[in-house]
């Protein structure tokens, strides 16, 4: 791997995009503040901004990498964790590339296993999440890791972190969540004033803005526009349009053939349930717990992730999202070999069925285009079936 100072040997081989990306990131290091890389929204943030550091999301998203992955990683493992291990030995991602730590999780039994080949060639500290989110035990765990998170930041990059910097990083990335929350809730409009990627791509791309203010003022300026054009009538979406919620595994890596193609079908998506959007975002932090670690132990692990067993968080949360967002359908996304959440498919189908009576329909895939005109037949008919 090269020097992280300094930018990678085939930079000027990458398209354009990426090599903003890059030159963001080293902008950043020349400036002398420290990158961690994150792959879950269950690492708590706010240790890092405390620690004065920029967090960035570094899950990967493309199939590129994917080829040179394979040659460690077995090829029945699920592209999220391919792509993300394929990058960082390649030098395409610039968030790998200058991350001076990486935070990694055990969510899945996958990522574990790549971490330790992932460590090899970048420094990793990899939390400890216990596998039920009640019970004082697992309580007490989790709060315990994130101690030592703050330990190891500590230790890793030389600083000292206290308890009023964790206070101010607390309410520092809450005000971020309530304006994605106040972003979000456009979707709640009738139409709605959003078309799914916008919604998507905005909550997605928060993760890597690395100047804290002007996200905030970035996400405020882009919910009064929206609110703006929506007052003058100017909706992007048909008024009749099945509304829908996305819920399952993160699709970074497949957003183009599954928001689109739902769109191009005639759906409105209105509320993702993901990882990158409401399920991290939607809780805030309480401020007023004077022990830090106890508020931000309580806030994530009620992020009902599929990798926790029986979550009935997830079930909770997608209950509220359908009233509140008027639901037509749910589409519930698993990405191939993604086992927590293709294994807890048949319970939200349940769910969903039985006790909400709407439609649902659960899909497989990949990084791939392959089959992107099979599911276009697919959502076509799922949309039609909610429209009869």
């Amino acid at each position: 791997m090269s020097d992280i100072n300094n930018l990678p040997d085939q930079f000027e081989t990458f398209a354009q995009a990426r090599k903003n990306g890059f030159l963001a990131a080293k902008e950043v290091k020349d400036s002398g503040k420290k990158m961690i890389g994150t792959f879950c929204c269950f690492t708590p943030s706010e240790i890092i901004i405390a620690a004065k550091a920029i967090p960035v999301g570094v899950c990967g998203v493309s199939e590129e990498p994917i080829p040179a992955a394979e040659k460690v990683l077995p090829r029945n493992l699920c592209p999220l964790i391919k792509s993300s291990y394929g990058h960082a030995i390649t030098d395409t991602c610039p968030y790998f590339y200058f991350s001076d730590l990486l935070i990694g999780e055990t969510t899945c039994d996958g990522k574990k296993k790549m971490y330790e080949e992932l460590s090899k060639v970048k420094p990793m500290h990899v939390m400890q999440l216990p596998n039920r989110a009640s019970g004082k035990y697992e309580f007490n765990l989790w709060k315990d890791e994130i101690i030592l998170l703050k330990e190891v930041l500590e230790k890793e990059l030389d600083i000292t972190i206290t308890e009023e910097d964790i206070k101010e990083a607390i309410k520092d990335k809450n005000e971020e969540r309530k304006l994605l929350n106040e972003y979000y809730d456009l979707g709640k409009l009738q139409p709605s004033a959003l078309i799914g990627m916008e919604l998507y791509q905005v909550s997605y791309q928060a993760q890597f803005k690395f100047d804290r203010e002007e996200l905030k003022k970035s996400l405020r300026k882009i919910i009064d526009d929206t609110k703006l054009r929506y007052e003058k009538g100017e909706s992007p979406v048909k008024k009749d349009a099945p509304r829908i919620l996305i819920t399952g595994s993160p699709i970074g890596g497949c957003t183009n053939k599954i928001i689109n193609t739902i769109e191009e079908s005639g759906g409105s998506i209105v509320a993702y349930e993901l990882c990158s959007s409401i399920r991290n975002n939607r809780e805030l932090v309480d401020e007023n717990n004077p022990d830090v670690y106890d508020a931000l132990a309580k806030k994530y692990l009620n992020i009902g992730c599929a990798c926790m067993m029986n979550n009935d968080k997830r079930i909770q949360l997608i209950d509220e999202l359908i009233e509140e967002f008027k639901i037509d359908g749910v589409i519930d996304i698993a990405l191939q070999s993604c086992h927590p959440f293709n294994v807890e498919s048949n319970r939200i189908k349940e769910f969903v069925v039985n006790d909400k009576k709407i439609h649902y329909m659960a899909i497989e895939t990949d990084y791939s285009q392959s089959d992107t005109e099979q599911l276009r037949t697919r959502f076509e008919a799922f949309i039609e079936m909610i429209e009869s």
